[in-house]
């Protein structure tokens, strides 16, 4: 599905696996360690092989020493992936009793802005803190859809966002919040 009217990007929506995207940019679900972890960040990093660890390291041994903070985003190679980078973000673990929402749409702005500095063209995210960080579905796919619509056009470079949404229920979720 497609959708998106108005400047700025086209927003598509696929029902698959993030790693086999064709891509200039895959945004990673990190955890703060940018070491790896389970979900979309362990698929990333067992599909694009080792090159992407490496990279992780570096940046832990130079600028983030005590891991990459929540909402901000850094790029890395995309090793093995068919992908030129892959953006890492952090997002924020759902909590009941507290508004957390401007952290998860720091995930998708800052994502867009490492995107732009690095001239991707074609974007390609998860769901952000869906998974087992509990963030609700359809409360994150209406932050997500709606940061996109309003940081990308100042990412300049960025023509398509695609949201890579690994189930149906998932799917549905975006395909409502894009309207």
């Amino acid at each position: 599905m497609t959708g998106g009217a108005g400047p700025g990007p086209e927003i598509v929506l696929v029902r698959g696996d993030i790693t086999e995207q064709s891509v200039d940019a895959v945004v990673n679900a990190a955890n703060s360690s940018l070491l790896g972890g389970g979900g979309v960040d362990g698929a990333i990093h067992r599909r694009g092989g080792p090159e992407i660890l490496a990279d992780c390291r570096r940046l832990r041994a130079s600028h983030y020493g005590k891991g990459l903070p929540t909402g901000q985003a850094v790029a890395t190679t995309a090793g093995r992936l068919p992908a030129r980078w892959v953006i890492h973000t952090v997002g924020p673990v759902w909590q009941r009793d507290e508004d957390r929402s401007a952290l998860l749409a720091s995930c998708y702005r800052e994502s867009l802005r490492v995107a732009g500095e690095l001239g991707a063209r074609t974007v390609a995210f998860p769901a952000i803190s869906t998974g087992i960080y509990g963030w609700p579905l359809d409360d994150g796919a209406r932050i997500a859809v709606r940061t996109v619509r309003e940081a990308a056009p100042a990412a300049g470079s960025v023509e398509e966002v695609r949201f890579v949404l690994f189930d149906e229920t998932a799917y549905r979720a975006f395909e409502e919040a894009v309207g």
